[in-house]
């Protein structure tokens, strides 16, 4: 029988009604399995739950139902899990795709295996009776059959008009994400949630949507807010493309506002927490998330292809810089995360524990996730045990309040959206994961910053910051960068950066080109090949600037690929790399630089005040990453040793690759020691760890602080240190996967 609109909107509402009188009406109606006692417990560990709760829990766990699972899974066992793990908070799944409770609402599919049981109530009644916080987790990216009989038009339509079958499951139909499927039936299965178990707050996966939508409520809607149809093409420069991407982002923060305001009409203390967030490349702007989520969940559950371990820590960094002093979480899984969807796969343990490791150093609090609550491979559970337990005995020097980094690289959202369109990870997140493999090298403990966060409030902590071709600044945010300048601070920047203002519009000249000292003298030329820098000495003293430490005995270093014409501007301005263009590489008898009338410069430098400005013309940063010359390494080190020109906080000696972090608790200081020393760095799974032998720490200790004690966390043990100068000096034997050095304060 097919639901009108008219009827279901009816019936939703007049169950949500009913529901909101009480909790103890929504007793009265009945659970045929959860039982007055356990909807009696459910509702007194709420009532215990205070407004704020977002920052108590620091382990996580989450168990993720398969439909078979009611009546096929150990419950008990994950209980005594949750208890052996010190998991402070739990993500259950509740709804959406597959209820796994009796839900009384029309068209929400119940699980075939259900029958009288209420598997999400059981096992968050259990999950209270431990003390711990409570997320359910709901699926609103598709549905079942019935439901397309009923409402048709809440089904995606791809360009050609045709209704979108699930690519996995045929069975299923993916459902459109900006309209009435979410705004009304799914606001009724959050309703509806909350007010039979009042759990703190309700995680929706795969909520925003998959790709575009052509259905009749896109189709209007999008008309209405824009006079225009909806676009055929993904060019962010075409009218109707970058109206479209506004009014996407306009769309799901109202449908998260809506859910938000719906939950806490029912329950104040618990909030919708979307799964949402990321870097430059994240759909949602993370300065309205980092203003809605009182708590956010970092969802990259493990590394695939080609990427470094210390990924994890970038996630944490990038939503930090949009949190501020919030509670940020990360996902992990312990399967192989490929694009082959190995989904009840196992990860190696050593595996689990670097990218956990990363994740924790760069605060993100751990969240495991099994999905199949039904344990087939049982390897993974005593890898999580150990972390976790680890975890718990070490609280109070995991619960970081601020970073003493004083270097931040800026990433950019609108550079990405509006200037890298669908190349956006070649022209824009390569050359952040090169500064990024730079620093790490270097051992410089740095931070991200959100280009909508340019204000002294978030960056004046930092002494530099580097810009790797944010491409896409408005003239208040160069604006802002300028008076970060004038303030003392410094400046490093490559390739476009500044060049096309917010909307991914060229201007005629860069928008900082009066700070670097240079203006466009041509056009950018690339990719280019058999190109480099030649090593320049300053006429003056006959020595090599500090740039070039290292380089010495170096007549010249391979260039960038891509190159901007740019020239000059100001007697402040030194170059002193020069750039050798493009010659023959074949035949073998021509390869030879030719005879260049006017060089260009292949990097600026100027001293303005106490603040340092760098910038490369060519965009060496994302070359490294392509590459990884070691050369262009050092350069970039080089390049902010010289603009930062002071003490770093935490300066670390010896052999390998390590990533810091640096951190200040209440009553102490912690410096993250994480081993990525491996032969599988770039490319996982790890085969072993590699320890690293004696590292010397030198930390900078807080004015007015004094280090009473130091202990290895991970070693367990208590070392000495040396006091030199404002600072003090520990040895570490050896690093395993991860070691923190934590000093206790006076």
């Amino acid at each position: 029988m097919r639901t009108t609109r008219r009827t279901f909107v009816k019936q939703a509402a007049g169950l949500t009604a009913a529901c909101l009188v009480s909790f103890d009406a929504e007793q009265a109606i009945g659970s045929q399995s959860l039982g007055t006692q356990a909807l009696g417990a459910a509702k007194g560990a709420s009532a215990k739950v205070a407004t704020g709760w977002y920052d108590r829990p620091m382990r996580w766990g989450q168990v993720g139902f398969v439909e078979d699972d009611p009546g096929n899974y150990d419950l008990n066992f994950w209980l005594d899990y949750f208890k052996r793990t010190h998991c402070d908070a739990a993500c259950l799944s509740a709804g959406g795709v597959v209820a796994f409770y009796p839900t009384q609402i029309p068209l929400h599919y119940r699980s075939k295996w259900l029958g009288t049981m209420d598997a999400f109530g059981d096992i968050m009644a259990g999950c209270r009776k431990l003390g711990m916080n409570v997320v359910a987790r709901t699926d609103s990216h598709a549905c079942h059959q019935d439901m397309y009989d009923a409402h048709p038009d809440w089904i995606a339509v791809d360009e050609h008009g045709n209704k979108r079958r699930h690519p996995s499951d045929p069975d299923f139909w993916i459902t459109c994400a900006l309209g009435p499927y979410n705004f009304e039936f799914m606001t009724a299965v959050h309703q509806e949630i909350m007010t039979k178990y009042m759990p703190d707050g309700i995680f929706t996966n795969r909520w925003a949507g998959s790709g575009m939508c052509y259905c009749e409520h896109c189709q209007k809607n999008f008309h209405a807010f824009s006079g225009m149809d909806l676009p055929r093409t993904k060019d962010p420069q075409v009218p109707a493309r970058r109206q479209f991407i506004v009014w996407q982002q306009q769309r799901l923060f109202d449908l998260w506002r809506l859910w938000n305001a719906k939950i806490k009409e029912i329950n104040p203390n618990a909030s919708y927490i979307a799964n949402a967030g990321g870097g430059a490349l994240s759909g949602l702007d993370m300065k309205t998330i980092g203003e809605l989520a009182p708590t956010l969940f970092a969802d990259r559950q493990g590394r695939s292809g080609l990427m470094a371990p210390w990924a994890n820590g970038k996630n944490g960094k990038e939503y930090r810089a949009t949190m501020g002093k919030k509670a940020i979480v990360g996902i992990f899984s312990m399967g192989l995360e490929e694009k082959y969807r190995w989904k009840d796969s196992v990860q190696n343990g050593d595996e689990i524990r670097l990218w956990v490791a990363d994740g924790i150093a760069h605060d993100l609090r751990p969240w495991f996730t099994k999905f199949d609550a039904k344990l087939i491979d049982r390897r993974w559970l005593p890898v999580i045990e150990d972390i976790y337990k680890w975890h718990f005995a070490n609280e109070p020097y995991l619960r970081n309040e601020r970073s003493l980094a004083r270097v931040g690289m800026v990433y950019s959202q609108q550079t990405a959206t509006f200037y890298g369109g669908e190349e956006a990870h070649a022209k824009v997140e390569d050359a952040s994961l090169g500064f990024y493999e730079a620093l790490v090298e270097a051992r410089i403990p740095f931070q991200m910053v959100h280009d909508r966060m340019l204000d002294r409030e978030h960056i004046d902590q930092y002494r530099t910051l580097i810009l790797p071709n944010i491409a896409a600044l408005s003239t208040a945010q160069c604006q802002q960068i300028r008076e970060f300048v004038e303030r003392g601070g410094s400046v490093v920047a490559t390739y476009e950066t500044s060049m096309y203002d917010e909307w991914g519009v060229r201007r005629a000249d860069l928008g900082l080109g009066s700070l670097f000292g240079v203006a466009i003298d041509g056009s950018k030329e690339g990719p280019m090949l058999n190109s480099y820098l030649n090593l320049e000495k300053d006429e003056h003293t006959g020595k090599y600037h500090p740039l070039l430490t290292g380089f010495e005995d170096a007549t010249r270093i391979i260039n960038g690929v891509n190159q901007l014409a740019v020239k000059k501007v100001g007697t402040d301005v030194s170059s002193p790399l020069q750039v050798i263009p493009t010659y023959p590489d074949l035949p073998m008898e021509e390869v030879f630089p030719r005879p260049v009338k006017d060089h260009q410069s292949g990097v600026f430098l100027r001293e303005m005040g106490r603040g340092r400005v760098v910038y490369f013309p060519a965009d060496i940063d994302r070359t490294f990453w392509e590459v990884l010359d070691v050369d262009h390494a050092m350069l970039l080190r080089n390049a902010v040793l010289w603009a930062t020109d002071e003490p770093s906080p935490v300066t670390v000696e010896g052999k390998g690759v390590l990533d810091i972090s640096v951190w200040t608790q209440k009553k102490s200081m912690t410096v993250h020691l994480v081993n990525l020393t491996n032969p599988m760095m770039m490319k996982g799974p790890l085969r072993e760890v590699i320890p690293l032998a004696r590292q010397k720490v030198h930390v900078q200790v807080p004015k007015g602080r004094r280090v009473t004690r130091v202990r290895l966390l991970v070693a367990e043990q208590e070392v000495r240190h040396t006091v030199e100068g404002d600072g003090v000096v520990v040895e570490v034997a050896s690093i395993g996967i991860h070691e923190v050095v934590a000093f206790d304060l006076a």
